[in-house]
């Protein structure tokens, strides 16, 4: 009886331990491509964010005043690039590695402090062309581009009117495709430009700015949290829904 009872539970014993050890051995490893939709929607947006500070938060390095003349001072504290006001235009200047001419997307905060003029005037390179994208400009409520077939943002058809508060901070997200050109305030498009048989150029006071530079006029102006990125594949061709 004691043999018996023992060879039983020795054979029920190797039978757990070999269904265990199969069903060990057969389960998958989860690969990329097993991922559930949600995982690989996730992964991309992940890969579709990779944004590159290009300030420090404590100087002005990769950057430089830009001498119009009559320019206000800069400063930086506490992560905030302060351009104070000059008789007309102070602005900043990027003279850090080259960075792509399109397929790419700038992102900053900005806010009036004082004054009545564009807060943040942005100069960004177009392919081979240059343009600029006006936050508050025309006596500080116009937004747009300057300039678009010739024609400056109060005028062209990428003007719209806001309203700005002082000493407010807005997110402000300018991108550049392969064919277009779209800004948003606040999660808010207010630029949607379509490049075909449209030419962008730069208004003549904005020539020393170029490559990319930062600027207002006429005005106390704030900046800080400014970063870059690469467009993915998909993004240099698709149209961004509204408030992406």
């Amino acid at each position: 009886m004691l043999q018996s009872g023992f060879t039983a539970r020795t054979v029920l014993s190797l039978i757990l331990t070999i269904g265990i050890g199969s069903a060990w051995w057969s389960t998958p490893t989860l690969r990329a491509e097993d991922a559930p939709a949600g995982a690989k929607g996730d992964a991309a947006k992940a890969e579709a964010v990779k944004w590159r500070p290009l300030m420090d938060g404590v100087s002005l390095k990769n950057w430089s005043s830009i001498d119009f003349g009559g320019q206000g001072e800069v400063e930086v504290e506490d992560g905030v690039v302060t351009l104070q006001q000059g008789s007309e235009l102070t602005g900043i200047q990027w003279i850090g590695a080259a960075l792509p001419k399109q397929n790419y997307e700038i992102s900053l905060e900005a806010k009036r402090v004082d004054g009545s003029d564009f807060f943040c005037g942005i100069v960004f390179p177009v392919k081979d062309d240059f343009c600029s994208f006006v936050v508050g400009g025309w006596g500080g409520g116009v937004v747009g581009l300057s300039s678009v077939d010739g024609i400056y943002a109060a005028e062209n058809d990428t003007a719209s009117f806001h309203t700005f508060k002082d000493n407010q901070w807005y997110r402000i997200r300018l991108r550049v495709g392969e064919n277009f050109i779209h800004a948003w305030i606040d999660d808010k498009q207010v630029v949607e430009l379509d490049l075909k048989d449209r030419k962008v150029s730069l208004h003549p006071a904005m020539f020393l700015a170029k490559p990319l530079a930062i600027s207002c006029f006429s005005t106390v102006a704030a900046i800080r949290d400014v970063k870059f990125r690469e467009l993915t594949e998909p993004e240099r061709v698709a149209k961004p829904k509204t408030g992406k």
